[in-house]
């Protein structure tokens, strides 16, 4: 193998430069030679000839409950309320009753998926109907065939710190998602991103010094020219990072294509924009990529033709976020325009309230955790800090283990084609455009199913609510956000799924955040939300809410969610400490429902 070794890649400044800097990690590791290029076969999956089939629960004691005919009379007449065409000409055939009480239907007419839930919206306005679903065809959660994944890509696999994107990759790609990385620019001749998932980009870096380009112009497209440096007058000696190639590669590099790596949003479309380059970056070129990113108005720029849903930026200095600077008023623009902005908290193991823009409002905050699932040493921390991605952990963990693997260059200057390559990277560079990339996931899925995208406000809050806990405890002195991003259960919720597809609750029960039994779910706040438990009989149940700030208070109820007038037990306890204990509770799904004004709280079940 070859290597490269790139010891101390973070990008510095000068004290007269006033650079915003790449929040760089440790790169360093052994890169994985290109062997086979683009034209490489691909595993293509043969479309399934099975009709297409829904499950629906009829309320008892209705008409159309009594006999098969009635079931299926309901279904005809759902889909002639829709606007379908297919659907109206469709037929249904009942097959069996379920053990769950429902009914299962084959769809004949092969309606699309898109259509399928629009038949489903209908059933569930019925008012004969109490549930319907498409009965879907679930499969393994296989890992692709890129040639490296299996060996060096813990970080999207489902190890302790990883984030299991093969079994997101079963509802979501990210097709038709813009993400814009503002970074260093891209290598667009690396062979590992697919035919028409790199855009063209464009250069905002308007000093030649920092570009490398004869002219201070901004220029079409966002080539990486390299960000080495050779003068330690000016910052530290170094050589090419190849930040923005790597970025990239984690949020969309081409997958299941038989070579290289994988990304977390393979099917997502890269706009490359390049802000970064020798010494890092100024503040003013950045703030001018958010708002040309996000479809905003640059003057002298043409518009953007192709605006982000999402924009990541793995770049960071010192020095808190201004309520009033160029930085957060960009950011403020990209949020109303419905861009959710992504950011690294940066790597100097301390508060990120005082580096920017990890402390700007409005923005995904995403800290850096190892494949233990533990704080990576190097990642900033503090309230500002949202959620945690797979960063890696440097040396501590090895190699491959404590790097974030993707593509990248062996070139130690300038690009050039034969070098290009792959490389691990270790840094909460590394661990944003995960957060990116699951970013696109949701909304791709979310508009594929008929379903509007989510604000920037209820994307920040989705990941959140439906981050895994940290496997291995976070000290209280150094949090790291809510938990370690999961694709998996941000799909599930965005889309409306009211269980965990490991613990299946009631069906037709209310939509709810699933609790694992002994695992505390941090980092909750707003007004009312709703939890649910899979119990067993008999056994004491123990619900406990403790930490951040506000007054909460909790109550809990079997088989429907709770009111203050209709519960099987509550806690109003000034504050955020409340417990709430069952005795003999009933086998089933028990609801849990937090108010009241809070933040930072964590709810966790117990049995």
């Amino acid at each position: 193998m070859s290597k490269k070794i790139s010891i101390n890649k973070n990008l510095l400044a000068s004290a007269t430069a006033m650079a915003v800097l790449a929040s760089l990690g440790m790169a360093s590791a052994t890169a994985a030679p290109l062997s086979v290029s683009r034209d490489a076969s691909t595993v293509a999956a043969a479309a399934s000839a099975a009709p297409a089939r829904i499950i629906v629960r009829y309320k008892d004691n209705t008409a159309a409950a009594a006999t098969s005919a009635g079931k299926s009379r309901v279904l005809s007449q759902a889909a002639g309320r829709t606007s379908s065409a297919a659907l109206k000409a469709a037929s249904f055939q009942h097959r069996r009753k379920l053990a769950v009480g429902a009914d299962l239907f084959t769809v004949g007419g092969r309606p699309s998926r898109a259509e399928l839930q629009t038949l489903v919206s209908a059933l569930r306005a019925d008012p004969a109907v109490e549930f319907a679903e498409i009965d879907e065809m679930m499969r393994p959660a296989a890992a692709p065939n890129d040639q490296y994944f299996a060996q060096y890509q813990w970080h999207l696999q489902a190890t302790p710190g990883g984030i299991n994107a093969p079994a997101a990759w079963e509802t979501s790609q990210g097709e038709g998602v813009i993400v814009a990385v503002i970074d260093t620019g891209i290598l667009p001749a690396h062979p590992d991103f697919e035919a028409g998932a790199l855009l063209e980009g464009y250069d905002f870096i308007t000093d030649t010094f920092v570009s490398r380009r004869p002219t201070a112009e901004r220029v079409p497209g966002a080539l990486d020219y390299g960000d080495w440096n050779d003068d330690a007058n000016e910052c530290t000696v170094s050589g090419s990072s190849w930040h923005g190639t790597h970025v990239s590669g984690t949020v969309a590099e081409a997958t299941n294509n038989s070579i290289g790596m994988a990304g977390v949003a393979p099917k997502a479309t890269i706009l490359p924009i390049r802000a970064l380059g020798r010494c890092g970056g100024y503040t003013s070129d950045i703030a001018d990529a958010i708002i040309w990113a996000s479809g905003g108005t640059v003057a002298g720029m043409p518009a953007n033709p192709n605006p982000a849903q999402v924009i990541n930026m793995s770049l960071g200095g010192g020095g808190a976020c201004s309520t009033s600077g160029a930085t957060q008023l960009a950011i403020n623009g990209a949020v109303s325009r419905g861009t959710t902005v992504v950011v690294a908290a940066g790597n100097s193991n301390a508060n990120a309230a005082n580096y920017s823009p990890a402390s700007c409002a409005n923005v995904v905050n995403v800290g850096a955790n190892r494949i233990n699932g533990g704080r990576a040493s190097y990642s900033n921390y503090g309230a500002s800090v949202d959620i945690s991605a797979p960063g890696g952990g440097g040396g501590v963990d090895g190699n491959p283990n404590g790097y974030v693997w993707q593509a990248m260059s062996l070139s130690d200057t300038g690009p050039t084609d034969g070098a290009l390559s792959y490389g691990g990277m270790a840094g909460t560079s590394m661990a944003a455009p995960h957060v990116a990339g699951v970013v696109a996931l949701v909304q791709s899925a979310l508009v594929a199913n008929d379903q509007a995208p989510l604000t920037p406000a209820a994307m920040e809050q989705l990941l959140k609510d439906t981050a895994r806990a940290f496997p291995v405890s976070i000290p209280t002195s150094t949090p790291i956000g809510a938990g370690i991003v999961d694709p998996v259960a941000a799909l599930a919720a965005a889309l409306g799924d009211d269980t965990d597809p490991g613990q299946p609750g009631e069906p037709g029960g209310p939509q709810a955040t699933p609790l694992t039994n002994k695992v505390a779910l941090v980092g909750q706040s707003g007004g009312d939300k709703l939890y649910s438990f899979i119990a067993e009989a008999g056994k004491t149940l123990t619900i406990m809410t403790y930490g951040g700030t506000g007054d909460v208070s909790v109550h809990v109820k079997a088989g429907a969610e709770p009111t203050a007038a209709a519960n099987d037990g509550f806690s109003t306890r000034a504050g955020n400490t409340e417990t709430v204990r069952i005795t003999a509770p009933v086998a089933g799904t028990y609801y849990i429902k937090l108010s009241g004004t809070y933040s930072g709280v964590t709810v966790t079940a117990r049995q």
